[in-house]
């Protein structure tokens, strides 16, 4: 039967994702709008997300950490184009976003020394591979197929190359071993539920120290500039962005980490996330239609929950059709405006997909799951019919 109780918001979209509870445009009268972000309170702002960022996910003192322009991919960039080069680079993909960093690798940077580890959707290469003499470069969850990394215990404390980790699903929602960790990047529009455009990067001594001993080959647009005169530009670090940032997005960021504070910090968050994944789970184990994109439960995101139809009836269509019965699930309960944004990404295998980070209340998956029996029933059922 049709359920009649209905999430308290219907905001599951995996970026940008849902705003806070409670949240208003309320929140953003204190924007600094009119204002240059060059000026005392415009800097004061920025500084602001800095420090508070800082203090919730427990960032070392001796690590900067900077605002910057074209939010996590931006982020991504700025630190393959200022700090490849010096030494060989591994490189982990299991989903697109981990794709696109080997692309630039290996098509735009054309590093000659370059090992790719690939795995397919709901997989993860093998970790042990990997050679930290050498930079290696990962997606601490891949938002595209629900798969993160287990931990930090695969990466040892102490190695010779870098460490680049996009975490931009997984910070404030996944516990990440900075001291282990040289180069972490991140957006607002994530599990904060910020606004997009703007993203965060935190580089450690040993990156710094790469910055100032290395120039790169190939020439370096201004947004990526990280060092002036052979030094780092350490007012990228204190809020003086490259490039004009959104001050009302500002605004935004700094409601959602204080919320964050609010609430207990980062336990509190990663908390939150744990419970949502957990009654995803639940369900998913007496559901039998359904099942977990990610194939370990050890590497189940607790934000970007891909979830795949393994229905008999739907594994005998072929790719088209399978693809065309979630598009059909997903635009179902869109209709019903109870889960919006739900369809798998774009490149990933047909499904769904909620967001599960802490801005999610655990009483809104809770009723939504209900509704997606529904929506699955109500379009397999129609299939059954076409096919008789």
């Amino acid at each position: 039967m049709k359920p009649t109780v209905r999430p308290g918001t219907p905001h599951f979209s995996s970026g940008p994702c849902a705003k806070r509870p409670g949240w208003s445009v309320e929140a953003l009268k204190g924007a600094l709008t009119g204002r240059s972000h060059r000026s005392k309170p415009g800097k004061a702002k920025l500084a602001e997300v800095i420090d508070l960022s800082r203090s919730i996910l427990g960032i070392p003192a001796d690590y900067r950490v900077g605002i910057v322009p074209a939010s996590d991919t931006g982020a991504v960039e700025m630190a393959l184009w200022s700090l490849l080069g010096p030494r060989g680079v591994d490189i982990l993909a299991w989903e697109s976003f981990g794709k696109d960093w080997v692309t630039d690798v290996t098509k735009q940077l054309k590093l000659p020394d370059v090992r790719t580890f690939n795995a397919g959707y709901g997989e993860i290469p093998a970790l042990t591979a990997l050679d930290f003499s050498r930079d290696v470069i990962f997606t601490w969850n891949g938002t595209t197929s629900g798969v993160r990394v287990p931990d930090g215990d695969w990466i040892p404390a102490d190695h010779d190359g870098l460490v680049i980790a996009d975490a931009t699903s997984a910070a404030f929602a996944m516990a990440l071993p900075w001291h282990k960790l040289d180069v972490v990047t991140w957006s607002w529009q994530k599990v904060l539920g910020g606004e997009a455009a703007h993203g965060m990067l935190v580089l450690s001594p040993r990156a710094v120290a790469r910055l100032e001993s290395t120039k790169p080959a190939w020439p370096m647009p201004k947004i990526f500039r990280m060092t002036k005169d052979g030094k780092l530009n350490e007012g990228i670090f204190r809020g003086e962005t490259i490039n004009t940032p959104s001050m009302i997005a500002v605004e935004d960021a700094i409601d959602g980490l204080r919320w964050a504070q609010e609430i207990g910090g980062l336990p509190a968050l990663l908390a939150r996330s744990d419970a949502n994944l957990a009654a995803i789970a639940t369900w998913v184990a007496a559901t039998p239609w359904v099942d977990f994109l990610a194939r370990v439960p050890a590497t189940r995101s607790n934000t970007s929950i891909c979830l795949k139809i393994v229905d008999p009836v739907v594994t005998a269509l072929d790719a088209t059709g399978q693809a065309d019965v979630a598009k059909k699930v997903a635009a179902l309960l869109e209709k019903e405006g109870v889960a919006l944004d739900a369809a798998a990404y774009r490149d990933a295998p047909p499904g769904l997909r909620l967001w599960g980070g802490a801005t999610i209340e655990t009483a809104d998956i809770a009723a939504l799951l209900p509704w997606l029996d529904w929506a699955f029933a109500t379009v397999k059922a129609e299939l059954v019919a076409a096919q008789v």
